[in-house]
């Protein structure tokens, strides 16, 4: 007989087939009686098969009374109540690592087209401007500036381009060579870029502060391919308005898929619809993951990426 598993929104087509193959699926995003659904399947499901846009409320996993492990596809896991897993003693895995390679990629993107103006060159052609007006004005190098990176994914990419790299965590780690800096506004001050990716949740909230982007300054740049939650959106939007930043790369945002629409017009802002690890290989490499922590689960063997 097939395991019992609770999945809770719609997954990759190659994530439900292979799903379907394995288990009894209960598909909550279906049910027009969330509730009566539950309640019928709660003494059989051990597994909750999610991601990190649906995840898995205290409600959620409380309905569930002999629930082992949420298994989700993406590293995010605001929307996974774990502090309430863990004291239920449910194991929560995510799919970090595999997805590293392209969001580090995008930042790079971001951070190129933002300083060369590439969108908005785009534009200058596409609209006629080079023909009517000649060459547009002269961009910024990369190359020499100090990129201070609020995480760790990106900073051998970096080196490729000759920047100088520098970081910010709580601690210093000891496999980092690059300066640290326990102290984010001097950070801030001291470089011409900060690149966000670090998880969201409350611990993160607004840690990009107007006191951040005002000390990274006119001339700075903001990169952001976390979460929108870590960024105070309202002073960003200002900051960039008064000139008192000099530009931004955004893949994410506080309230997706709504976006300040003052952005819009913006030359030196360049958007993105949270595609940070949005290719198909990657993304098929994060479902295969979150479908090797179930098989490990339900073997009894050790899984793969829980969280500690």
């Amino acid at each position: 007989m097939k395991p019992d598993v609770l999945v809770n929104g719609m997954q990759m087509p190659h994530v439900m087939e292979a799903l379907e193959k394995s288990y009894t699926l209960y598909k909550l995003y279906e049910a027009k009686d969330r509730d009566a659904l539950l309640k019928e399947v709660a003494p059989r499901v051990r597994a909750i098969a999610t991601g990190g846009h649906h995840g898995a409320s205290a409600e959620l996993i409380d309905a569930l009374p002999n629930l082992k492990i949420i298994s989700s596809v993406g590293v995010g896991t605001d929307a996974i109540d774990v502090a309430h897993a863990k004291k239920r003693g449910v194991a929560v895995c995510n799919t970090p690592g595999v997805l590293d390679d392209d969001v580090a990629n995008l930042a790079i993107a971001l951070l190129i087209a933002v300083t060369r103006k590439l969108v908005a060159y785009d534009r200058y052609v596409r609209n006629g401007r080079w023909v009517k007006e000649g060459d547009p004005p002269l961009t910024r190098s990369i190359a020499g500036r100090k990129v201070g990176i609020l995480g760790k994914a990106i900073a051998d990419k970096l080196e490729a381009f000759h920047c100088e790299v520098a970081y910010h965590t709580r601690n210093p780690r000891a496999d980092l060579p690059y300066p640290h800096y326990p102290d984010l506004a001097k950070l801030a001050a001291d470089a011409s870029v900060l690149i966000v990716i670090v998880p969201g949740g409350r611990e993160t909230e607004k840690l990009v502060d107007r006191r951040i982007l005002d000390a990274l300054g006119p001339e700075g740049v903001l990169i952001n391919i976390a979460r929108g939650s870590v960024v105070d959106e309202k002073a960003l939007v200002e900051a960039l308005q008064d000139g008192r930043l000099g530009g931004a790369g955004l893949d994410v945002f506080a309230n997706e898929p709504n976006v300040p629409p003052e952005l819009f017009a913006m030359e030196n802002v360049v958007l993105q619809p949270h595609q940070g690890s949005a290719t198909v290989e990657t993304r098929r490499a994060m479902g295969d993951l979150m479908l090797a922590n179930l098989a490990a689960f339900f073997a009894g063997k050790e899984l793969l990426s829980p969280l500690p």
